[in-house]
């Protein structure tokens, strides 16, 4: 069954899903109005350089301006994290100047090459950096920065040795460097270099385009979902890839035949008239990416709950008792939930602080395990995460990068009804309130005659349990108060208007 790309092409949206034996492992979607600004490249002008902040405004031609901080100019060896999410060591660390004023480097209407490394959040714009980033295939190329970097999930140190050997040969201009990425791991030196003169093409155009552009432009634009996936998913390990629009299907060879020719013979065109992601049962998984609770296979569950400040996740056994003893019983919950969790976490795309509460274990070594298998899954996690050592009361803490929008926010909004809750009132409750409400209403305004305009459920319950009270009111008022059931109208949405 192995490992499948499936890639579904329509025009208000275009979805990718990887798949491991038929299970969906990773889905990302993409839509014209949430346009991704990470990676772009663009000649900004300075607007304004803030020294309480030690930071720069720059105008990039788009509705927010972008801001950038003094240590983005000047630490190299940061920023490529976030365009390529992947950390690398360094090979030959390269110094960097402390203690240096934003007002020193950067001046009013001066132009800037920068380049977005965090998109526009609320009214917040884009994050920018001076460091540039090329990512390839296999290869990062820092055209800026002389350093140099193999991913840190090579860990082979004979591999590791390799793979700098045959980089240290490529003839690079001074100041640039190279980050090794984790799909270079066994790739030979052939097409390593392939990669790399694709990128100093690539940073050639950039460098010409930044001399005759006008400021504010966009200079390079980063690829959108479906070519990046190809760049950073598609390697040797996926048996095919399968994409339902046939220009699309151009597009992918086309990309294919300058980065992995190899690879083409993989790349299918779907045909059949049931559409491609019922052809995988894909959208029932899709669906239960947004549930609160998780069920596992065993009878137990997990429930997840991103909150401000955080994401917790709770395990729980469920229906699950094994006989032989309740540590077991735990054990064996806690060991698919950490499979579960870290599935989710990665499907869902949740970032910032993440905290598991697992069942608590008396037994060391199953707190040992639990955490071993629950870090295992995250070798081939391309964010950045850091995970802390299970607590004695079965607590995992950790934290997982996130460079644009979750999956959650892009395609939810906050209910109009609760907004964000995830509760309503009830209906004797919101009737309570709309009493007071008339109370304080007849009490500061003049008026006669009031009109009601109700969710149905609450008119109901006005018209009938609380009938007395609503003649009470209008004995001790002398006005008459109107009830008009609106079904457009949600349970706590409470309108009064004169009659």
């Amino acid at each position: 069954m192995g490992k499948k790309i499936i890639i579904n092409i329509e025009k208000i949206e275009k979805r990718v899903a990887i798949l491991e034996n038929d299970n969906l492992e990773q889905y990302f979607i993409e839509r014209p109005e949430h346009e991704r600004l990470v990676g772009n490249i663009y000649k900004a002008k300075v607007k304004s350089v803030v020294s309480g902040i030690q930071a720069a405004f720059l105008d990039l031609g788009l509705k927010m301006n972008g801001f950038l901080y003094v240590s983005d100019i000047t630490k190299p060896f940061a920023d490529y994290r976030e365009i390529i999410e992947e950390e690398a060591e360094e090979l030959e660390p390269t110094r960097f100047k402390e203690d240096i004023n934003i007002q020193d480097v950067l001046k009013p209407n001066q132009e800037v090459l920068v380049q977005v490394v965090k998109g526009e959040i609320g009214t917040k714009g884009p994050r920018l950096t001076t460091n540039i980033s090329l990512p390839g295939r296999f290869l990062v190329l820092m055209p800026y920065q002389r350093c140099f970097g193999i991913s840190k999930k090579i860990s082979d140190i004979k591999e590791r040795e390799r793979l700098r050997d045959i980089i240290k040969d490529f003839k690079l201009p001074k100041d640039a460097g190279l980050i090794v990425r984790t799909m270079a791991e066994g790739v030979g030196r052939k097409e390593l270099l392939r990669d790399y003169k694709y990128l100093m093409s690539l940073f050639k155009k950039i460098d010409y385009e930044f001399k005759k552009a006008a400021s504010p432009s966009l200079i390079h634009k980063e690829y959108g979902l479906v070519l990046r996936i190809i760049r950073d998913y598609f390697s040797e390990d996926v048996d095919e890839l399968v994409v339902d629009d046939r220009q699309e299907m151009v597009r992918i060879l086309r990309f294919l035949h300058t980065l992995a020719p190899q690879l083409k013979s993989r790349v299918k065109l779907h045909k059949d008239k049931i559409s491609l992601f019922e052809r995988f049962k894909l959208e029932e998984q899709i669906e239960r990416i947004y549930e609160r609770k998780v069920e596992l296979k065993s009878g137990g569950y997990i429930i997840i709950e991103p909150t401000e400040a955080m994401v917790t996740i709770d395990v729980n056994t469920g229906s699950f008792v094994k006989k032989d003893s309740l540590e077991e019983t735990v054990f064996v919950t806690n060991k698919e939930a950490a499979y579960e969790i870290a599935r989710q976490i990665k499907l869902r795309d949740l970032g910032g602080i993440i905290v598991i509460d697992f069942i608590d274990m008396k037994s060391k070594k199953h707190r040992r395990e639990i955490f071993e298998e629950f870090v295992n899954q995250f070798n081939k996690d391309k964010a950045k995460t850091k995970i802390l050592p299970i607590s004695e009361l079965g607590v995992i803490e950790m934290t997982r990068q996130r460079v644009g929008k979750s999956l959650e926010s892009v395609s939810f909004e906050k209910c109009p009804w609760c907004h964000g809750r995830g509760l309503i009132k009830t209906v004797p409750t919101i009737a309570i309130d709309v009493l007071r409400m008339l109370k304080k209403h007849i009490k500061y305004s003049k008026v006669q005659n009031l009109i009601l305009h109700l969710n149905p459920k609450v008119a109901s319950y006005l018209f009938n349990q609380a009938k007395e009270e609503l003649l009470s009111l209008e004995k001790e008022s002398k006005i008459q108060i109107m009830i008009e059931a609106d079904s457009s109208k949600g349970l706590e949405e409470i309108e009064i208007t004169k009659a």
